[in-house]
């Protein structure tokens, strides 16, 4: 285009001087308006053809994206949305299997620790070969606003307990999440966590004391996650009140409130954290403790304050990370124990670290104490008789995890939760079959 155009200006430009030299003046102006037509013509049609060129190029060029745009999408992963999701019709669905070898000086048929009013099954384990409650998990999104969970635990001897079995909203606004049904409480930091979750064969003394192992109960859950860059939460819960330290589904099977915020955040690339207060109120009638039984009547409130730190280099923690973890509950029960009046605060907490020191193997060492008020003389020879005794106790455990479905643990406890020491040895195995999510932080 640039060459024609070259040649056309050259002839043109020679023009005037051939004329100049044969033409007369009448003839060389219309040898001017010719050459002024003809190159007002030839602008025109480079400018057409220019325009063509332009709008070829264009096409070109979209043609290119979008078949780039068509390859993208026939390589790319489908994903569906939440309400026609594979697990809509075909939920995920997952067991845990475990069991135990205890070796336990005492015997746990008489286990007791004095000063506490225990609920529920909190004794030490069995002595010998023992099938431990295996679990039945079953999830999924019901439509792309609600999720449910089931999980069922299987008792030895045959009967069937509902753990949790709950629905979640998926798509609230502004960070908040409702969750109701039956379900275990926000309130701690253990307390979420089911068995196979934890670092040790058996739960805390604080828990096992105070909250009968951990407390689910019927009900609902508000959570509220705020939009800021530090981790903030906030939750509070209405519970039917049937479940230990409540008792008696009081106000008419509303009898227990709780409360908790939790805050956290990470410290460069490697550490992260989290902390947090709970509030549990619970109103008791008649709840029986105990093979007497005993009964209490009357409030029974819980304070928790816990910490979480862990580290792993770089956030990879398939190697070796460590966690640190510490939690303080606090009871204070106001009302009449076995007909006679009753005020009293308990407590206890308990620290832990685990170490993963090499790829599959932990090692952790946890001491847990428990303090309570000497309710007094009327009381001497009950449950709530201290005998002047503080219940504190030492473990140490190792675990291998073959993979995250499978774990196979030895753990040690120097159990002085009873006044005369019990030495406590652990065999334990921990298998995931099926679907299984991932667990909270």
């Amino acid at each position: 285009m640039k060459t024609r155009t070259l040649a056309v200006s050259m002839t043109l430009a020679l023009l005037p001087a051939f004329a100049s030299a044969a033409a007369k003046p009448d003839e060389l102006a219309a040898i001017r308006q010719q050459i002024q037509s003809l190159q007002a013509d030839y602008e025109q049609r480079i400018q057409a053809l220019e325009a063509r060129l332009a709008h070829a190029e264009a096409e070109t060029q979209a043609a290119k994206q979008t078949a780039a745009e068509a390859q993208a999408a026939a390589t790319a992963p489908v994903t569906a949305p939440p309400s026609a999701s594979a697990n809509a019709f075909n939920p995920a669905i997952s067991a845990i299997l475990s069991g135990t070898y205890g070796d336990l000086s005492n015997d746990p048929d008489t286990y007791a620790i004095p000063g506490f009013a225990l609920g529920g099954e909190t004794g030490p384990g069995e002595r010998g070969f023992s099938l431990g409650e295996s679990e039945l998990v079953i999830s999924a999104n019901v439509d792309d606003k609600f999720y449910g969970n089931l999980t069922a635990a299987l008792a030895p001897e045959g009967g069937v307990d509902v753990e949790e079995a709950y629905i979640q909203t998926t798509a609230l606004p502004q960070g908040f999440t409702l969750k109701f049904g039956r379900l275990f409480s926000g309130i701690g930091y253990l307390n979420e966590q089911h068995a196979h979750i934890w670092d040790f064969v058996d739960t805390p003394l604080a828990y096992r004391a105070l909250l009968g192992n951990q407390y689910g109960d019927d009900g609902v859950q508000l959570r509220w996650l705020a939009p800021t860059d530090l981790f903030v939460e906030f939750g509070a819960e209405w519970m039917r009140g049937d479940a230990f330290p409540a008792g008696g589904a009081a106000d008419d099977g509303r009898g227990t409130t709780n409360a908790f915020v939790h805050i956290g955040g990470d410290v460069g690339d490697s550490h992260s954290w989290r902390a947090g207060l709970s509030q549990l109120r619970a109103q008791a009638e008649g709840r029986e403790t105990g093979a007497t039984p005993d009964v209490f009547d009357g409030d029974s409130n819980v304070s928790i304050a816990d910490f979480v730190w862990k580290w792993a280099p770089h956030g990879n923690a398939k190697t070796t990370n460590f966690k640190f973890q510490t939690e303080y509950l606090q009871r204070n029960e106001d009302g009449r124990f076995n007909g006679l009046d009753y005020d009293a605060d308990q407590n206890g907490w308990y620290t832990q670290a685990i170490y993963q020191f090499m790829p599959r193997w932990r090692i952790g060492l946890r001491y847990d104490r428990l303090e309570a008020d000497d309710p007094g003389a009327a009381f001497a020879g009950t449950v709530l008789d201290t005998l002047g005794h503080t219940p504190h106790r030492s473990s140490a455990m190792l675990d291998f995890s073959n993979s995250e479905f499978s774990r196979l643990r030895v753990q040690y406890n120097r159990d002085d939760s009873q006044p005369v020491s019990d030495d406590q040895f652990f065999l334990q195995y921990i298998m995931s079959v099926g679907a299984h999510g991932g667990h909270q932080f």
